[in-house]
């Protein structure tokens, strides 16, 4: 598996096709900061067929919205097979883990504010 990232974020004030952002790259992860902040970011990624994620725990709320293909999720051990156009958020401090039986991007929305009584 080879995982890219880039980390400038995209053009202010310019319209984008959020599905043409990124392409997909063969047996890869790739992805692309739209948005970096201090109090969160927004990321496109495609993930080529046969491609996962290991498991991992965020401390953070994560908005996952899929804009192409099928991706299967699991949150602390429960499946979803979310396909174009659905969102899930996925709860701070879960157990989380992306597969991609099939090719797929999604937008991945990290909000860090609203944690500071924790």
């Amino acid at each position: 598996m080879k995982n890219n990232n880039e980390s400038a974020e995209l053009e202010k004030g310019k319209v984008h096709i959020v599905v043409e952002i990124i392409e997909y790259m063969a047996n890869a992860i790739v992805s692309k900061t739209i948005i970096k902040k201090t109090t969160g970011n927004v990321t496109v990624s495609s993930f080529d067929a046969g491609e996962e994620l290991d498991e991992k725990i965020s401390p953070f709320d994560t908005y996952i919205q899929i804009i192409d293909g099928v991706a299967e999720l699991s949150i602390n051990e429960k499946k979803y097979k979310l396909k174009l156009g659905d969102g899930i958020i996925i709860p701070a401090h879960s157990k989380h883990h992306f597969n991609a039986n099939e090719q797929f991007k999604m937008i991945s929305t990290v909000i860090k504010s609203g944690y500071e009584e924790y």
